[in-house]
């Protein structure tokens, strides 16, 4: 059985402006307005502002979605990023045993990898839906890559893996867009350089909704997919990560401190363009897919030149 979330937070430009909102069903309501209505009267202006005090906005939220008022939803609606402005994003990578499979790594078990982790600048990285990744500049070989997105809901410095969830506010659907001939520096002693490959502009896509934590019982148990112009390239499960999500909650908060609104990319499963040399082209559109958290659309635009 699909998970479903009893209601989800979302962003919509609705006349140009972006509205935070409180999604129940088919409907969405102005966040702040609907808090207001059960006495929450804290920040709600944005959805991050919601994850400095996330056990009581969590409590008010599933009350507001209880007593809904007037929906805002349009025709004309787009939805943004549902979490706009995270302090950081981290990305695990190489964290899926099919995934090593296909680019040529064989015998990978838990004990002879390591989990390592890149990251994007939130500012130039995070977009939403619609027309919004842009093919990065010098590129030859711009790839997908699925992930499962969570965002941390309370501080985390150097937490156990038992006790890593009870971190994570909730999670949505992002897509790893990555210039892999850029990434690559093989007359280099580097050899890899992660921020020419993974750090370009509008890079990270977010969406279509944030669903609470609660949403899944077991994280490593949620189904995703990926096509690109009607024809799957990624069809997987979490259940084929090498470290779970609570492990890597707690490496990550061994490097760095994992503040609320933090987004930690969780690895991609099989199914990259790189595995079979096949690059995304303008125009193109890529369905990301996630169950229990919705579709995420994107259309790959011409280069950012200035």
């Amino acid at each position: 059985m699909t998970p479903t979330a009893t209601w989800s937070l979302a962003t919509l430009e609705i006349d140009g402006a972006a509205v935070a909102c409180l999604e129940v069903g088919e409907n969405c309501y102005r966040l702040r307005e609907s808090l207001e209505k059960v006495g929450y009267h804290e920040s709600a202006d944005v959805v991050s502002d919601l994850f400095d005090n996330w056990d009581e906005a969590k409590k008010a939220l599933a009350q507001a979605a209880a007593e809904p008022h007037e929906s805002l939803r349009a025709e004309s609606e787009i939805r943004l990023a549902p979490v706009g402005s995270p302090g950081k994003i981290m990305c695990a990578g190489a964290n899926y045993f099919r995934h090593l499979e296909e680019m040529g790594v064989t015998g990978a078990t838990k004990e002879n990898q390591r989990l390592f982790f890149f990251t994007k600048a939130p500012r130039n990285a995070i977009v939403g839906e619609g027309a919004t990744v842009h093919m990065p500049l010098d590129t030859k070989a711009f790839d997908w890559e699925i992930e499962l997105a969570l965002v941390i809901g309370k501080r985390a410095r150097a937490v156990s893996s038992e006790e890593a969830l009870e971190h994570v506010a909730g999670y949505t659907v992002a897509v790893d867009f990555c210039a892999r001939d850029l990434n690559k520096a093989p007359d280099t002693f580097y050899k890899l350089d992660w921020v020419a490959g993974k750090a370009q502009d509008t890079c990270c896509p977010i969406g279509p909704r944030f669903v609470p934590a609660e949403t899944f019982s077991d994280p490593q148990d949620i189904k995703l997919s990926l096509s690109v112009n009607g024809v799957e390239k990624q069809n997987d499960s979490t259940s084929d990560m090498i470290f779970t999500v609570a492990e890597q909650i707690a490496a990550a908060s061994r490097i760095m401190t994992l503040y609320p609104g933090d987004i930690l990319l969780t690895g991609t499963p099989a199914g990259v363009g790189a595995a079979k040399q096949e690059w995304l082209n303008v125009g193109d559109n890529v369905v990301a897919q996630i169950e229990g958290i919705g579709v995420l659309r994107n259309t790959v635009q011409p280069p950012i030149e200035n």
